[in-house]
């Protein structure tokens, strides 16, 4: 049992010299992020006692093995169940099933996931979680693959118990799995750090399969710790990246160029039958204050997609796609609207205040509401490449993958300036004049890419790591204020947009990229 804890330049010798891929490894002048995925055996002894603090520092680690062709793995997490209804603490029993409403919600992600070519599904046997493989996968010919790894996390004495109950029963037991759950300790167990090495196994056998789309149905636990051994995040990173009730997330596989361990990218993230921004809860806390990412739509170029340094008006579908925007935010009630001066923003910032201070027209609101509009140069990316002679004008944004093109240079600078957008913000929502503030930003995709890693305490060497799809939103919440970490409710959300949607998978026969 150890831990291990180096400096970036020791850390990337000790990953070179022991057959590891570093976070970032470097080709001619261009850079790609590879993942090295972990498999904790304890935790660093300079963990945050309280458990607040995130680290992108990756720990003894094992890579994922290398895949022949690019594979998508979509992550679904089961439909309401009976002991959620009730507030009782599953784990990894077998008691609960799925209530009417959680059948219902199955049913919605079978209906959003009913064309996408899936070659197998792998699904945890507890039952809840199988009945959602089943009604998802219909009537589809090939057999689901039980996996007793996908099972949820094991939680020993406190499964069955009613939330109360265990506060009553275990007191700072319960208390440090609520606040400090990466270092909880049970009945002799450390069920989180269990459950993230058991999700670096269930990595093997998913690559290993000879699929290209893979559908995974699983549990809220379990889906978190396999989206974050994916792309290289410990154990401290749970109930951080939020798995609702069939929420779907999508992760792609891409082969490296040089062998070993697979280029990854988290396409999206928790994208749920119901509105993301509907409910004020993240992790079981109330979320006070929120940071939405939203990005802007497609630009006058009669196709759905934008260069790096474009300053165009939006087209009929970038139009649609900020109206769409609109509408779904009109369930909130909106503090400021901090964008991009570029056109393509500004015009997506209009339209989320213009449907925001007609609320009480449209029935969402009994009185007028105020927005505040703001611009700033830190939300884009006009002089960046200027300083490395870099041709970016014909790098598409929305295509996943997109940042990997571009040399280290520009990324930093990138990054560089998401930290600068990121403090701004930070700032912004420190106001205690308000105390549920919500604050939308519209910028550049490698700004607001930046910014999910800023909230993830990230370094540079995951903005490759994430993607983002025109007219996306990307919901950040802060339940415990913004000076403690953010939770990522969702990444890349579109279902919004109803027809004018990007499909969560796509037919990959003859198709080497998605």
């Amino acid at each position: 049992m150890f831990s291990l804890s180096l400096t970036p330049a020791a850390h990337h010798l000790h990953l070179l010299s022991s057959g590891y891929f570093p976070a970032r490894i470097l080709i001619s002048s261009f850079t790609v992020r590879s993942s090295s995925s972990l498999q904790e055996v304890e935790k660093s002894s300079e963990s945050s006692p309280d458990g607040k603090d995130l680290s992108s520092e990756l720990y003894a680690s094992v890579p994922l093995p290398p895949i022949k062709s690019a594979k998508r793995v979509v992550l679904v997490r089961h439909g309401q169940s009976t002991w959620n209804a009730e507030g009782r603490i599953q784990g990894s029993s077998n008691f609960s099933v799925l209530t009417k409403k959680g059948e219902a919600q199955a049913e919605t992600s079978r209906q959003m996931l009913i064309d996408d070519a899936f070659d197998v599904c792998f699904s945890s046997p507890l039952v809840r979680s199988k009945r959602t493989a089943e009604i998802i996968w219909g009537d589809r010919e090939e057999v689901i693959l039980t996996d007793s790894e996908l099972r949820e996390i094991d939680l020993y004495s406190f499964q069955g118990l009613l939330k109360h109950e265990g506060k009553e029963k275990f007191g700072a037991a319960y208390r440090q799995w609520q606040v400090d759950a990466a270092n909880f300790q049970i009945d002799g167990h450390y069920p989180v750090r269990e459950l993230w090495a058991r999700a670096r196994n269930c990595w093997d056998r998913i690559l290993a399969h000879e699929s290209r789309s893979v559908l995974v149905v699983a549990h809220n636990a379990v889906n978190q710790a396999l989206v974050a051994t994916a792309i290289g995040l410990g154990s401290e990173y749970f109930r951080v990246l939020l798995q609702s009730n069939c929420g779907v997330s999508v992760l792609d596989f891409t082969p490296h160029a040089e062998g070993g361990s697979p280029i990854i990218c988290l396409n999206r993230l928790n994208q749920t039958p119901n509105s993301p921004v509907a409910s004020g809860s993240s992790g079981g806390r109330k979320a006070t204050k929120r940071i939405i990412l939203v990005c802007h739509g497609v630009s006058e170029d009669n196709k759905a997609s934008s260069s790096f340094l474009e300053d165009k008006p939006m087209n009929i579908l970038g139009v649609i796609q900020s109206q769409k925007v609109a509408e779904l935010l009109l369930d909130l009630k909106v503090s400021a609207v901090i964008s991009s001066p570029k056109k393509a923003c500004v015009e997506t910032a209009v339209a989320i205040s213009r449907v925001q201070e007609a609320a009480d027209c449209l029935g969402a609101d009994c009185v007028p509401r105020y927005v505040e509009m703001k611009q700033t140069n830190k939300l884009d990316v006009e002089n960046i490449p200027d300083h490395f002679n870099q041709d970016v004008g014909d790098v598409n944004v929305f295509e996943p993958g997109w940042l990997n093109k571009l040399n280290d240079g520009v990324i930093t600078e990138v990054w560089n300036q998401s930290g600068e957008a990121w403090k701004s913000l930070l700032n912004e929502m420190a106001d205690e004049k308000d105390p549920e503030k919500i604050v939308v930003v519209v910028g550049h995709p490698a700004i607001l890419l930046g910014l999910v890693g800023q909230c993830l305490n990230l370094t540079k060497d995951w903005i490759g790591s994430f993607h983002l799809d025109a007219g996306s939103i990307s919901v950040l919440d802060f339940p415990d204020g913004p000076s403690r970490k953010g939770v990522v409710r969702c990444i890349n959300y579109t279902a919004h947009m109803g027809r004018w949607s990007i499909p969560i998978t796509r037919p990959t026969v003859d198709d080497e990229e998605f």
